[in-house]
Parts: structure tokens; sequence; C-alpha cells
């Protein structure tokens, strides 16, 4: 399977699929009457039981992984946002001198925020040369003021220490956002679940009431499968990241 479909609807509709299947096959078999005595019905059950747990497991340790994974980043993601205000504030109350590193400051923020927030849905990725330029140079513009009084001078060095802050932030994310939801553990659980609904067919009589618990069942699995693929792409997916805090801090900056 492809990066590019792993990460889209496509791999729920996959899994609702086998899912289905699976449950279609467990009721479309006929085990001989000898295969469906009390013993072997003992057993079966005693097996989809492991499944259902070690499913159940290993289904809830994937959707914790990913809301943290979602969590982290958006804190982050708040954490720019104050830091690129405070920064912009700072090198106001400095002073006029600082106007065109408050420019470029505004530049390089607006040219990252949409970077990351792609229309086009690709992922998060480097640092692009010009924008790696464009933040050389912001610090540059800082290392290069002339400090005249002791604030100017604090200052300075705290706009100094914000900025290699960010910088640091902006590679955790993208070091984040690079650990995609390992396929081999998404496999196993959809085989695992899979032989559940086989097992859950091949015991039942094909009705109404049983078609429509099965498909129930796959659909929640199913639901729960693309959700955990939704959090582990925090910025380009059904369930991205709002842009509006950078967007809003941006719209504040450069202000006197």
């Amino acid at each position: 399977m492809s990066e590019a479909a792993f990460h889209s609807p496509f791999t729920a509709f996959i899994v609702l699929v086998c899912l289905t299947s699976g449950a279609c096959v467990g009721l479309w078999l006929r085990l001989p009457v000898s295969h469906v005595d009390s013993d072997s019905r003992d057993v079966v059950k005693s097996v989809l039981g492991l499944l259902s747990t070690m499913s159940a497991v290993l289904l809830s340790l994937l959707i914790a992984s990913a809301k943290s994974t979602y969590d982290t980043q958006a804190t982050e993601v708040q954490e720019i946002a104050t830091k690129v205000l405070l920064l912009d504030r700072m090198l106001a109350h400095y002073g006029p001198e600082t106007a065109d590193a408050r420019v470029l400051l505004k530049q390089v923020v607006s040219s990252g925020v949409d970077r990351v927030w792609t229309k086009d849905g690709k992922p998060l990725g480097e640092v692009s040369a010009p924008q790696r330029y464009a933040i050389a140079e912001l610090v540059n513009h800082i290392q290069m003021l002339t400090p005249r009084t002791d604030l100017q001078k604090a200052i300075q060095v705290q706009a100094l220490q914000i900025t290699s802050l960010l910088g640091q932030v902006r590679m955790l994310m993208f070091a984040q956002a690079s650990n995609s939801l390992s396929l081999p553990f998404l496999m196993v659980l959809v085989s695992w679940v899979t032989f559940l609904f086989v097992g859950y067919g091949v015991f039942a009589r094909l009705n109404s009431t049983i078609v429509t618990a099965l498909l129930v069942g796959a659909l929640s699995v199913t639901g729960a499968i693309f959700l955990i693929i939704e959090l582990n792409r925090p910025y380009t997916g059904v369930l991205r990241i709002p842009d509006a805090l950078m967007r809003n801090a941006i719209a504040m900056m450069g202000q006197p």
C-alpha cells in the first residue's frame, strides 16, 4: 500500500471491505455437524474472546498514541503563535531601528504558515532554502543591533533566545510529523478483527438482525481506524489543526 493511499479515506474503505468480507465468509460457511457441537463452540468462543481482547487493547493504544501526537502538535502551534507575537512586541519595544526585522519576521511566519497549512494536502516538509535564508537574515538583523541602554541589551538577548527556541520547536514539529502510523500495526489489527468477523458469522444464522449487527460493528471499527489515521496527520487531514491561531498572530504583528 502506498503512502498516499495509506493516508486517505481509501484505507478506511479497504478496512471496511476486509471486515464485511470476513463476515460474509463466516455466514457463507456451512460446517459439518461434528464441528458445531458444544465443545467446538466453546473452543471457538475462547479464541474469539482472545482475539477480541487483543484487538481492543491494540486499538485503544493506537487511538491514545494518535491523540497524544495530535495534542502535542496543537500545543506546539500555540507555543509558536505566542512566541512570535512576544518577539514582535519585544522588537517594537526596542525601538524604530527594528522595523526591518519586524517586517522580515512577519514575512517568515506568513510563508511558514502557508507552507504548513497547504491546500494541496501535502505533509509537513523541511524548511525550504528561501525560508532558511530569511530566518538567517532575521537572526542577523537582531544580532547587528547596537543596544544603547541596558533595557535594549536585555531585549536583544531575549529576542535571540526566542528565535532559537522557535527554530527548535519547528524542527521538533517536522520530526513528529514524519512519524506516521505504523503500517505493520495496522495490518495486524485489521487481520485480527477480520478473523473475529469470520468467527462471528460462522455460528450465526443469516437474517436482517445479524447482518445489521455485523455491519454496525464493521463500521465502528472502520471509523476508529479512520480517526487514528486522521489524528496522525494533524496538518493535512480532515481533523487538521486549524490555522486560525497563527493567522490571528500574523494579523497582530507589525502593529505599533
